[in-house]
């Protein structure tokens, strides 16, 4: 092998390119089984962010169920998810562009169930014995008041009026049937909670009209968090509870709640999309056993729960992540990915424990000596407290640094803000340590996959103790000789972009950063959002308008005096979420004082971008940037970025 050359950090070649990432990338989510088939989507950048159907069979054939142009997305809260149901080869989706449900079986056009209107459609259930289909519906025809969600069914026949079944409260999620399709059980919740803060599980009886009987509850408070309802094959009623102060595994029956597993890890997830399933049940021995997820620490788990003894059983695979798990009796199949291998759609044999993957995300191959693993690392922040964080140092194998420099660092916040990292290959986070930039993906306060007490150190306190960690985070690396602390940038996306901007503005630490679609205007945030979202601020800052001292006082846009480095925002034109005048409002201010300032707006785009020239050129945009701000020569030539008072 032929030595290193010695080159200054970030200025490294790399075979880790915006181009590599994007053409060879794409999104694999929501895994189903049907029968011996097996489904899953695949996002496609290459297809202008479509999002279609793929069906694998028994003999390892794979095709595309839905058809060009149709979208297999649903708007749902926003944020989506169980956008489609396959129930004995038919299909059952939701169409992006209109929002309507479809009926596909195998080898036919798609036919729409639901009329032309301003509804939206989720997280659904055939239920066979009555002809139907029960889900989430999201009506958006009262114009400017707030749209109205319930649990409604319709006939698996197109031109039939739906019916509602569950009515009354903000937010419904989770119908789930019984086997013997006598109950549904379901998920609900109000303003001001998440789900994640507070939610209720319900059962009811149906009647023989179709409709419910009067429903019972079964667990849940404002001050609980239950997720994923599940009937096991015998009729019995399971779900997770944090109640412990965990999110852990439960039992209904005969009246009673029974603790599974009761650990200090995470069996269930932040609610932020519709579908999440972390559990399911696995008939192949001979009694029903529990085939379950969950997070210890930052990384996941994969184990076999005996709901009888409570033994909970490590099911060994070659992966550190695993989501989206769905069980049928002797198989599992499941997103997994490792800090060496990018999301894929795998299937493990629970009989033989052989694994197997279906489909991968990239199928990019880098050479190892080009990857920096992940390091766990724990470090002290405010009132005596510790947070969590993944360490990328730099690695290339064909460089090396000058003696004695030390590399620029890159912290990473991630969005939510209750949400938490991973270490699955991010070749978006390689592109960086590839070419002499550390990164450290932050677990903030406030994060998940550390319990309840950790999730609520935000409670009141956004824009403060996220702030802190990243802070903390990035000078205990630089204490620590593994980052040059005159060299630190931070970004992040959505509320990971809120956390970057606060950073830069109320505190010192650094250097310059690149808000994504980032929240600088909390009242603005508070008086034009979408339903799901529209009173989240309420725990994360305080009650608004009453709190308005709060939501101005954390509001970077009022502050821009005390901004004096650089910054590089990334913007999608069509965000409801955190529309462009955030933005925009931020980079007139920024300009207007002599900073430098850089603003890349994307036609098209929402919250989050899914176009593959999009992604590649916020990559090579903020690359740049960084290489203008802090001198550095890059190893190639890419696209420059206009910069205001460089």
């Amino acid at each position: 092998m032929p030595s290193s050359q010695v080159a200054a950090y970030g200025t490294w070649k790399s075979p880790i390119t915006s181009d590599l990432i994007v053409t060879g990338t794409i999104g694999l989510s929501q895994a189903a089984l049907d029968g011996e088939d097996i489904y899953w989507l695949e996002l496609r950048p290459t297809e202008a962010g479509r999002t279609v159907l793929v069906r694998r069979t028994p003999d390892g054939q794979t095709s595309d169920v839905t058809p060009a142009p149709f979208n297999v997305r649903t708007r749902v809260h926003e944020y989506g998810g169980g956008a489609y149901v396959v129930h004995q080869g038919t299909v059952y989706f939701s169409h992006f562009a209109d929002q309507r449900l479809y009926r596909q079986t195998l080898g036919s056009e798609p036919q729409a169930l639901t009329p032309e209107g301003k509804w939206r459609y989720a997280n659904g259930v055939v239920d066979a014995s009555r002809q139907r289909f029960i889900c989430v519906r999201e009506d958006h025809t009262a114009g400017e008041q707030e749209p109205v969600n319930t649990i409604i069914s319709l006939s698996l026949e197109a031109g039939q009026e739906p019916k509602i079944l569950v009515t009354g409260n903000d937010f419904y999620s989770s119908p789930r049937l019984s086997p013997d399709g006598s109950h549904l059980a379901w998920l609900t919740w109000n303003h001001p909670n998440m789900p994640w803060d507070g939610t209720e599980l319900w059962v009811a009886a149906f009647n023989p009209d179709g409709s419910l009987a009067e429903s019972e509850k079964v667990a849940g408070s404002i001050a609980e968090s239950i997720f994923q309802p599940e009937w096991s094959p015998s009729g019995i009623l399971h779900f997770i509870s944090d109640r412990s102060g965990w999110w852990n595994l439960y039992r209904w029956q005969n009246g009673q709640i029974e603790a599974l597993c009761d650990r200090a890890a995470e069996f269930g997830e932040p609610q932020w999309v519709f579908g999440q399933s972390t559990y399911g049940f696995d008939t192949s021995t001979g009694s029903e056993q529990i085939i379950c997820t969950y997070v210890e620490k930052g990384t996941t788990h994969l184990a076999r729960l005996n709901p009888t003894t409570q033994e909970l059983q490590p099911i060994t695979i070659p992966y550190t992540v695993v989501r989206g798990l769905q069980v049928a009796a002797g198989q599992a199949v499941f997103l997994t990915g490792s800090p060496t291998e990018s999301l894929a759609i795998a299937r493990l044999d629970l009989v033989t424990g052989e694994t197997s993957v279906l489909q991968r995300s990239s199928h990019v191959t880098v050479d190892p000596g080009y990857l920096s693993e992940p390091q766990a690392i724990e470090f002290p922040t405010e009132n005596g407290l510790t947070a969590y964080a993944f360490f990328y140092p730099p690695k290339n194998q064909d460089y090396q640094a000058p003696g004695g420099e030390k590399p620029p660092l890159l912290v990473k916040s991630h969005g939510g803000p209750t949400a938490g990292t991973s270490t699955l290959l991010s070749l978006s986070i390689q592109y960086w340590t590839s070419r002499g930039i550390a990164v450290l993906d932050v677990d903030y306060g406030g994060s998940t996959g550390y319990g309840r007490a950790y999730r609520e150190r935000l409670k009141g306190q956004w824009g403060i103790v996220d702030v802190d960690d990243c802070v903390n985070g990035a000078r205990f690396l630089a204490e620590q000789g593994l980052a040059d602390g005159d060299r630190l940038v931070i970004d992040g996306g959505s509320a990971g972009g809120y956390t970057t901007l606060c950073a830069l503005v109320f505190r010192d630490v650094f250097k310059a950063g690149a808000s994504y679609y980032g929240v600088s205007d909390l009242e603005a945030l508070a008086r034009d959002t979408h339903k799901f979202e529209s009173r989240y601020l309420d725990g994360l800052i305080g009650p608004y308008p009453e709190r308005q001292d709060l939501y101005q006082a954390r509001s970077p846009v009022h502050f821009c005096d005390q901004l004096s480095c650089p910054v590089i925002f990334f913007q999608g034109l069509e965000d409801k979420i955190v529309p462009p005048s955030q933005a925009e409002a931020m980079v007139n201010v920024l300009k207007s004082k002599g900073l430098p300032v850089a603003y890349i707006a994307f036609e098209g785009e929402q919250h989050g971008f899914r176009k593959a020239e999009n992604i590649k050129r916020s990559l090579d945009g903020e690359l740049y940037f960084y290489s203008r701000v802090f001198g550095f020569e890059l190893a190639d030539a890419v696209e420059p970025v206009a910069i205001a008072n460089l």
